[in-house]
């Protein structure tokens, strides 16, 4: 009887070694070693996704870099805005797309949406619901019908590779990546050494016969991938599933992009019959209110190649128990402070003893410094309980010497800015090279100083 070998992986990074070890000498991680069953395939196994068939592997050359052919990829619509959005203008064939997200976010129903309503034959594969559970989410979705739709309840790739052979779909879902099996590895489903060998196995099947593969995936209580990193390495993208379960927005995020940008986004809302796509993202994040209140401002951000005009609501009050509180939500906090300091410095108002509390309302997270204005002036707004006007909004990025600096793409949030109703933006003087202000039918204001902005606002 043979000797059972186990073998330790690091879950962060999944580094091998033949045994236990504090820290991972490729991650520099502490206490991530977990031991697995190891199973040296020999020769004679068949490790190929081909192996049910017989199947051989695709043979190939080297090849100079001049004599490959490039020829631009056929995009498949998803027949959904948001996501075709985030992907980079659709499906590529080929692809491996890992989507993550927290319990009870919406993945599995977002995936049954592109199942139903693309005009491709898709195999849709679960390890988490019975068929039975999937027909009933369906017919939840009305308005979404598909014949080309086929549903399995399986978890052994094995199992469904002989499926996908007789039924050669055109695009393969799988719910979720670690609940897999593969026989070729002794270990418990959802392992390190699992999640690497099915993904692997998806991945060499995706290549080879230029489907498209999408994966869900589960999160850790940190809000990591589960499973080791070298997975979100393996694929060639991976999009965040985000959003408060006990609001209805979702916001899906792009992290990684090998075939478009990383710094697109797509915004849904959570209904009862399914996600429907938000085409007009500025309705959420800019709060409906039948008076002026201080603190609140408007800014104006880019998020890829979509602009937003975003909420932030401030709040400045006397520190209670001595030591003020710095606290923001959706906004980095030391960017804050560095605010706080510039307006103490530059600005003459007294902030050392203010509790000061910032949010961006829609549970949208900016990193964009072109808010950097709006964000300065809902302080003072608070600071001073004055007012700014619902019709005005921010583009300027803050310099630690007070100075307002230019931001990119100024037209598209001037553009955008005019289309949704707004009279006036607050701009940087140095940013208008290529600016008509007659162009436009909202007025633009452009600005060196914060002081100067401030004396327009506040008088």
């Amino acid at each position: 009887m043979a000797k059972t070998k186990t073998i330790y992986f690091c879950q962060n990074c999944g580094y091998e070694s033949a045994k236990w070890l504090g820290k991972c000498p490729s991650c520099a991680m502490w206490n991530t070693f977990v031991e697995e069953l190891a199973k040296r395939p020999s020769a004679s196994d068949k490790n190929d996704w081909r192996s049910t068939s017989g199947g051989g592997k695709r043979a190939s050359a080297p090849k100079k870099i001049e004599e490959i052919a490039h020829e631009k990829e056929q995009r498949i619509n998803s027949k959904n805005g948001e996501l075709n959005r985030v992907l980079g203008g659709g499906i590529v064939p080929g692809s491996v797309v890992l989507i993550a997200g927290e319990p009870g976010i919406g993945k599995s129903t977002l995936m049954l949406q592109i199942a139903l309503s693309v005009n491709h034959k898709v195999l849709y594969v679960s390890g988490e619901e019975s068929e039975q559970q999937i027909k009933m989410r369906a017919d939840r979705m009305s308005q979404l019908h598909a014949a080309e739709c086929y549903i399995l309840a399986e978890t052994s790739t094995q199992e469904i590779f002989q499926q996908v052979e007789k039924l050669n779909p055109d695009l393969l879902i799988v719910d979720s990546v670690q609940t897999l099996y593969s026989s070729n590895i002794e270990s418990a489903a959802g392992s390190v050494s699992q999640v690497k060998q099915c993904t692997a196995e998806l991945i060499k099947y995706a290549k080879e016969t230029a489907t498209p593969v999408f994966l869900v995936g589960h999160i850790t209580k940190e809000g990591a991938i589960a499973g080791p990193k070298v997975l979100e390495h393996m694929v060639d993208t991976v999009l965040q599933f985000e959003g408060d379960r006990h609001l209805t927005y979702r916001i899906l995020r792009t992290t990684k992009n090998r075939f478009g940008s990383t710094s697109e986004l797509g915004i849904y809302e959570m209904m009862g019959n399914g996600l429907r796509e938000v085409s007009n993202p500025s309705e959420i994040l800019i709060s409906q209110k039948d008076s002026e209140l201080s603190g609140v401002t408007i800014g104006a951000t880019v998020e890829g190649n979509r602009p937003l005009l975003i909420e932030i609501q401030s709040l400045v009050s006397t520190a209670a128990y001595g030591t003020p509180q710095r606290s923001s939500t959706g906004y980095d906090a030391r960017r804050l402070n560095m605010l706080l300091a510039v307006l103490e410095k530059r600005c003459g108002f007294r902030l050392g003893l203010q509790d000061v509390f910032l949010n961006m309302a829609g549970g949208i997270k900016v990193e964009d410094p072109a808010i950097d204005l709006a964000v300065c002036s809902a302080v003072i707004s608070s600071l001073e309980e004055i007012s700014v006007s619902d019709k005005a909004c921010f583009a300027a990025e803050v310099g630690l010497g007070g100075e307002l600096r230019a931001v990119n793409r100024l037209d598209s949030r001037i553009a955008e800015s005019e289309k949704l109703g707004f009279k006036e933006i607050y701009v940087s003087k140095f940013g208008m090279k290529g600016i008509e202000p007659g162009n436009y039918k909202i007025a633009i204001k452009p600005f060196a100083r914060l002081t100067d902005v401030f004396g327009d606002l506040f008088g």
